[in-house]
């Protein structure tokens, strides 16, 4: 079944000079699939993450996430849509500092309308299930770097989304935390059957991946 898939996908920026940040891409993933987007700083990883997660709109082509294609949706339809379907892990962790791990985590099934009773058991589930209960009622300020990227990874997955977008998770984590998180993505991706595409360049990641699209001046060089 595929999960993504993407025609001719183009983006073009204009400083003077016309600059293809991601050039004619042609991908598709399939369900379940963990897959390591590499390439140089400047070679259009995060940009073509941006254009799947409907982060940013394409130049020219299209965006196909579980059939439905979001590069024309409207968008209100949009936000709907990545609120349900997708869920995004960052370098710098992106929780909410006033919150608790808890609230980080249980605040898109709020945005959800799930309701309470049923929120605290899937958050409690998959904090289990990643090992982090005791992090609940901490902020992200009583939080290693490693702990912290374990929320974002809970966050990203409370909802079980068809896909998750990853951008670079482990820059901010020593090698430790690095192998940890990458095997506890990995673990939730063939436990629970979500599509992982994780730009990186850390080999810590791309040596655990069970593919790895290299892309180069916004072209696939390697499959």
């Amino acid at each position: 079944m595929e999960i993504v898939k993407t025609e001719n996908l183009s983006k073009y920026y204009t400083d003077g000079t016309i600059v293809k940040a991601v050039d004619g891409v042609n991908l598709t993933l399939k369900k379940g699939e963990f897959t390591a987007l590499v390439g140089p700083s400047g070679s259009g990883k995060t940009t073509l993450l941006n254009l799947i997660g409907g982060i940013d709109k394409p130049s020219e082509g299209k965006v196909f996430i579980d059939g439905q294609e979001i590069s024309l949706m409207p968008e209100k339809k949009l936000a709907k849509f990545r609120l349900h379907k997708l869920g995004f892990v960052f370098q710098s962790f992106n929780l909410i500092p006033v919150l608790t791990a808890y609230e980080n985590v249980e605040l898109i099934l709020l945005f959800q309308g799930v309701p309470k009773n049923e929120r605290r058991e899937r958050v409690m589930r998959i904090f289990k299930e990643l090992g982090i209960e005791e992090l609940a009622d901490r902020t992200p300020s009583k939080m290693s770097g490693g702990q912290q990227q374990r929320v974002a990874i809970a966050r990203a997955i409370v909802h079980t989304p068809s896909l998750v977008l990853a951008d670079e998770p482990t820059a901010n984590l020593d090698s430790e935390n690095a192998i940890a998180i990458v095997e506890l993505m990995k673990k939730m991706s063939e436990e629970k059957g979500i599509t992982f595409l994780i730009a990186t360049h850390d080999s810590r990641v791309f040596e655990r991946t069970r593919r790895i699209i290299k892309i180069i001046d916004g072209k696939i060089h390697e499959d």
